[in-house]
C-alpha cells in the first residue's frame, strides 16, 4: 500500500450533513461512527455526533470528517482548503464536481483556462469549505511532463 494524503475536515454539529453531501458529489462507500459508539464523550449531548467519517469514492478519492467536540476551539473554514486536480481526460467528472461543489456555495474564481495552461476554479461550498479545482491542460510538444 502507498502512502495517501486525506483530507479531514472538523464541523461543529455538522459533519453528517457535510460528509452525506460530499457522497452525492463523489459517490463511493460511506461509513460514519458516533462519540456514542465507542463511548469517546462523557457529554449525552454528544453521543450522535460523528467522531469519525470517512469516504472512499470509486476512483480513490478519500475524504474524512468529524464534529469537534463542545470543549474544543472550531474555526470553520479558515484553516482547510482541498485541492482536487486531474488530467485533461478527466474534465468531464472534475466539472460534474466543481458543479455540484459551487451549487449553494460561493465561486472565488471561476473554473476556466489559467495563465499557466490549465482549468482552474475556487469555490467556497455551502459548508465553507475552500476548494481549488485543476484541470491539467493539454501537454504540448517538447514539454517536459
Amino acid at each position: 500500500m502507498t502512502s495517501r494524503l486525506n483530507p479531514y475536515i472538523s464541523f461543529r454539529d455538522n459533519a453528517r450533513d457535510a460528509i452525506t453531501f460530499y457522497e452525492s458529489v463523489f459517490g463511493g462507500d460511506l461509513t460514519i461512527s458516533t462519540f456514542g459508539d465507542y463511548q469517546a464523550s462523557q457529554d449525552p449531548e454528544e453521543a450522535d455526533k460523528v467522531m469519525h467519517g470517512m469516504l472512499v469514492s470509486p476512483n480513490g478519492l478519500t475524504l474524512m470528517a468529524s464534529d469537534t467536540p463542545n470543549g474544543m476551539e472550531y474555526n470553520p473554514g479558515n484553516n482547510i482548503s482541498i485541492s482536487l486536480s486531474g488530467e485533461s481526460s478527466d474534465e468531464a467528472e472534475l466539472r460534474g464536481y466543481w458543479d455540484k461543489l459551487a451549487e449553494g456555495g460561493t465561486v472565488t474564481m471561476p473554473l476556466e483556462s489559467a495563465p499557466w495552461g490549465d482549468v482552474f476554479g475556487m469555490c467556497v461550498d455551502k459548508f465553507g469549505i475552500a476548494w481549488l479545482v485543476n484541470i491539467a491542460g493539454e501537454q504540448q510538444p517538447g514539454q517536459d511532463a
